[in-house]
C-alpha cells in the first residue's frame, strides 16, 4: 500500500457550479492516478438536473428553467441544488482491492452511519442503489471508474428544496418519494454540520489513516 493511499484530502466548498466541479473532478482524478493522495470533494451546486450515460430522457418531465447536464456516471436522472451535500470520492480502488459494487456499499454504509447520528434510521435496498428512510429516498448514488479512479458519488438531501424532484422520475423511478435530513429533524440543518459528521465515517469505511481539510482551488458560485 502506498503512503498516499493512507491519507485523504477533503476539499470542502459551498456553492460550486456543476461544470466547474466536473472539471475539478477530472483534474484531481488525474492527480490521484499519478500517485497523489485520494480526494473527497464535498460541495453544493446551484440547481441542475443531471442524467447518467444510460438515462432515459423521458424521466426528465419538466425541467423548466433549471439547467440540464448529461454526464458519464451510472444511474438515471437526479437533481442537485443548494442545501444538498454532494460528495465526490476520487479513490484508487485497485489499491484497496475492492470493486465498484463494494465502493457503492461503503458509501451507503458511511451515509447510513452518519444519518444515525441525527437520529435517522436509514437503510440500503437491494433493488435500488442509494439510501432510504421510512419517508423516502434521502441519498442518491451514481459512480464511474475511469483508469482506476472513481468519479461522481452521492447526493445527500440535507435542507434542499425537494420540489424539483417532482419534475423528474428520480433515479428513473416514477413513484420515488424523496426526503431530507431537515424533513426528519423538523428544522433547517446546516450542510457543513452534516459534512463534519460524515467525513469520519468515510475515513473508517475505506480505512484511511488520516485526513485533512482543504479549501477549494476552484471558484465558488454566487449564492
Amino acid at each position: 500500500m502506498t503512503e498516499a493511499w493512507g491519507r485523504l484530502r477533503v476539499i470542502s466548498g459551498e456553492l460550486v457550479d456543476f461544470d466547474v466541479a466536473w472539471d475539478a473532478q477530472r483534474e484531481l482524478a488525474e492527480e490521484v492516478r499519478q500517485g497523489a493522495p485520494a480526494v473527497l470533494l464535498l460541495l453544493q451546486h446551484p440547481p441542475v438536473f443531471t442524467l447518467g450515460r444510460r438515462a432515459n430522457p423521458s424521466n426528465l418531465l419538466d425541467p423548466g428553467t433549471i439547467s440540464v447536464r448529461r454526464i458519464d456516471r451510472g444511474g438515471d436522472v437526479t437533481y442537485h441544488g443548494p442545501g444538498q451535500l454532494v460528495g465526490y470520492p476520487l479513490f484508487r480502488l485497485r489499491e484497496r482491492r475492492i470493486g465498484i459494487r463494494e465502493h457503492v456499499l461503503r458509501m451507503e454504509r458511511a451515509l447510513i452511519s452518519a444519518l444515525a447520528e441525527w437520529g435517522i434510521a436509514a437503510r440500503r435496498r437491494d433493488d435500488c442503489v442509494g439510501v432510504w428512510t421510512d419517508r423516502g429516498k434521502i441519498a442518491s448514488i451514481g459512480v464511474r471508474v475511469s483508469k482506476g479512479v472513481t468519479l461522481h458519488g452521492w447526493a445527500l438531501n440535507v435542507s434542499n428544496d425537494l420540489e424539483p424532484f417532482r419534475r423528474i422520475h428520480p433515479c428513473g423511478m416514477p413513484r420515488c418519494v424523496m426526503t431530507s435530513v431537515a424533513a426528519h429533524a423538523g428544522e433547517r440543518v446546516e450542510v457543513a454540520r452534516v459534512a463534519e459528521r460524515l467525513v469520519p465515517h468515510v475515513v473508517r469505511e475505506y480505512g484511511f489513516r488520516s485526513w485533512e481539510m482543504r479549501a477549494p482551488h476552484f471558484a465558488c458560485a454566487s449564492p
